[in-house]
């Protein structure tokens, strides 16, 4: 992953948690649906509004304007077993880490949804994705 790295650690403006944190989120979104924890983005998705957040992850897929999403709100959405392996990828405190994963998400699951969509299985390119945020 020597691209992905050097694009994350670009992002990251130096790596740290906030690199640790995307590079691991990413790395999660790019399972393309695998299933278990952290299968895809689509299982994100579904997450997501299952945690009762489908207006606000709804916003981010589609083309409009990009709601707010609180730590509290997020966390309790997410559940324990997807911040644990969060939590285990990045060494980042639980409140530290939903801080941070409540700005990133919305700007990250926007990118990997340009025409207001989930990409088809296999459809994700998390290289071109990264390009399109490094450039901002």
């Amino acid at each position: 992953m020597g691209l992905l790295d050097s694009v994350i650690g670009a992002l990251g403006q130096g790596g740290g948690g906030q690199a640790d944190l995307l590079k691991a989120v990413v790395g999660m979104l790019a399972q393309g649906g695998q299933g278990g924890q952290g299968g895809g983005l689509a299982d994100l998705v579904s997450r997501l509004q299952q945690g009762g957040l489908g207006d606000v992850v709804g916003s981010w897929v589609g083309t409009g304007q990009n709601l707010p999403v609180s730590p509290d709100q997020l966390g309790g959405a997410l559940g324990d077993d997807f911040l644990a392996q969060l939590t285990q990828h990045t060494g980042a405190s639980g409140g530290d880490l939903l801080g941070q994963l409540s700005q990133m998400l919305p700007q990250v699951v926007d990118q990997l949804t340009p025409n207001g969509q989930l990409p088809q299985a296999g459809g994700l390119d998390v290289g071109a994705v990264l390009g399109q945020l490094l450039r901002r």
